[in-house]
């Protein structure tokens, strides 16, 4: 059986990188592409797909609200994310949110085929680090893990303050006003019980969230 996948990526190296892998096979074959969030929802509307590959970080729809838009599109519709992102960051999110599966571009390269053939046949990719925390995601002892108190709209604000990223071009990104991602800084810093962004950037390191070798 061969599966026909969407890449849904920014960056157009992966994209050749992903068909180039692909070509090789007899199972999987790049039968579309996506640069961008909203281009992707019209890919996803035109036609059944086998499998989504999609990157988290894109112009238009993005991140985590992308996979559940897609999922509202086509319920039955498998989706492997394949991220910059590592895994502590926004893994469980994703299951959480309707993937099947989470893979981290610098991981590593092996994973990549058999992660995309077992998320295609319906079943679920779950690497060890995952499957510690989904584990820990589930745990009654979860009062050290604050960020799991946010919503996904929320961690991913955190995610970006935590980086740098001013509030303005978080704005941006996400076509909110300014006073919304305000908005939502506050009520970050309120859940987490902490007084200002040099406490988040602490926790995000403590805790491996935040990626310091850069993007």
């Amino acid at each position: 059986m061969k599966f026909e996948v969407l890449v849904v990526d920014d960056h157009a190296i992966i994209r050749a990188g992903l068909r180039k892998i692909l070509s090789d096979t007899r199972d999987l074959v790049v039968a579309g592409e996506a640069d961008n969030g909203n281009a992707a929802l019209d890919r996803v509307r035109e036609r059944d797909w086998g499998l989504v590959v999609l990157d988290l970080s894109m112009p238009g729809r993005n991140g985590l609200e992308l996979i559940k838009l897609i999922k509202n599109e086509r319920p039955k519709l498998p989706i492997l994310i394949f991220s910059m992102y590592q895994e502590e960051q926004y893994a469980v999110r994703a299951i959480r949110a309707g993937a099947s599966g989470y893979l981290s571009k610098d991981g590593d390269s092996e994973l990549l085929l058999p992660a995309m053939r077992k998320v295609a046949a319906g079943g679920m990719f779950v690497s060890a680090k995952l499957a510690e925390l989904l584990a820990l995601d589930v745990s009654p002892n979860t009062q050290n893990q604050l960020h799991t108190l946010l919503s996904n709209r929320e961690f991913e604000v955190f995610s970006r303050i935590v980086r740098g990223i001013s509030l303005t071009a978080i704005a941006d990104e996400f076509s909110l006003s300014i006073k919304t991602v305000s908005t939502h800084k506050s009520h970050i810093l309120t859940k987490m019980n902490m007084a200002t962004q040099v406490d988040l950037v602490r926790y995000a390191i403590e805790h491996k969230l935040l990626d310091l070798t850069g993007e």
